[in-house]
């Protein structure tokens, strides 16, 4: 379960720009909302205490127990849809004492389960039998997570599922094949999706596209998402000031709804202007790059898919939130990594930087052999 690990090898640059991210995001949400700042403090030290115990477990002991990791991932989100609390006409919560979002915490153990998966199978993962039943046991959870309903959040998993599959070995012609499909079906679903009484999508996730498409037509719809470009366009430079009282502020205003959540960024772009926004993506990108350093030096197929998933949840993720709030993508809630409000949403991030550390400190040499 735990190994002699030397602390030469403990990647202190992750750790680093993690911190400084989390701390960046907590000084955002006390001036997007005070209230929450304690909590998310809070957040902050659970998960740096979580991530330090995790970073110490070997994780070859943590994916025996990957089959248990998948069960418990389907029968939480199996859970929410029986008796999950109900929030804006989504269901994505359940309360155990505490009350989280499993679909977080299922996106790190999916990325367990997957790793071990895949690596006990990538010699055959091309084969219509392996590629059929990863494709099943994918299938489940993102079924389940999208019924809640949360699209986002089904995209971001799908998206980690893709790239770990494609690092085990999945054969490019086989992805070619998907993306020669699915790229002129984008066209049809975006076509038909613009007819009077399509039946695709949920009224409401009709209506986010069609706002993100003709905002002047939909401005009910539109009008979070054009907000929250104004927000970040009135910071110009340098920003108006954290914890400002300026008259002329979007934020100030409540012209932006929940903005220490979904829409932190917004606050970011307001108060913090372009040069903080460019801090906060260089820290994303630095620390997903920094994974990706990792992942090549892992003793293992495993160990790199463990960085992979990690890698891909944190920069996809940033990727298609940050899209949203400069309104380069359609509006859907999906929380910035590190940031944005939300104890489950940190505190189960913080758990894979754990297992992207523990990783690190088992690293391969040049000859191969391991620091241990």
């Amino acid at each position: 379960m735990f190994r002699n690990y030397k602390l030469k090898n403990l990647d202190i640059k992750l750790i680093i720009a993690v911190i400084a991210l989390t701390s960046i995001g907590v000084l955002i949400i006390g001036s997007a909302n005070e209230a929450n700042q304690q909590r998310q403090l809070l957040g902050m030290v659970i998960g740096v205490v979580v991530m330090t115990f995790v970073a110490i477990v070997d994780y070859d002991f943590i994916l025996h127990f990957h089959i248990i990791w998948y069960v418990l991932v389907i029968a939480l989100l199996v859970l929410v849809l029986l008796v999950g609390d109900d929030s804006n006409g989504a269901t994505r919560w359940i309360e155990i004492g505490i009350r989280f979002q499993p679909s977080e915490l299922g996106k790190i153990l999916l990325v367990l389960f997957f790793a071990k998966y895949l690596s006990n199978h990538w010699e055959k993962i091309n084969t219509p039998k392996i590629l059929a039943f990863t494709i099943i046991l994918a299938a489940a959870p993102l079924y389940l997570i999208e019924e809640e309903p949360d699209l986002s959040t089904t995209i971001v998993t799908m998206m980690i599922i893709c790239v770990m599959m494609f690092v085990a070995g999945l054969s490019y012609k086989i992805v070619c094949v998907v993306l020669g499909i699915s790229i002129p079906s984008l066209y049809v679903f975006l076509s038909l999706l613009m007819k009077e009484g399509q039946t695709i999508l949920d009224d409401y996730q009709g209506l986010r596209i069609l706002a993100w498409l003709k905002p002047e037509e939909y401005p009910a719809s539109a009008y979070q998402q054009q907000n929250s470009i104004m927000a970040v366009g009135s910071g110009q430079l340098f920003g108006k000031g954290l914890y400002n009282d300026s008259f002329d502020s979007v934020k100030n205003g409540n012209y932006i709804s929940e903005p220490h959540t979904d829409f932190i960024f917004a606050v970011a772009g307001e108060e913090l202007g372009f040069v903080g926004s460019v801090v906060i993506v260089l820290l994303i990108f630095l620390i997903t790059i920094e994974i990706l350093v990792i992942a090549r030096k892992a003793k293992d197929l495993a160990g790199k898919l463990i960085c992979t998933g990690i890698a891909t949840l944190i920069g996809f993720q940033s990727f298609v939130n940050i899209c949203v709030v400069t309104g380069l993508m359609p509006n859907t809630g999906i929380p910035l990594p590190f940031v944005s409000y939300g104890l489950t949403s940190l505190v189960t991030i913080y758990i894979g930087i754990g297992l992207v550390l523990n990783v690190g400190l088992q690293a391969k040499t040049n000859n191969g052999r391991l620091f241990l």
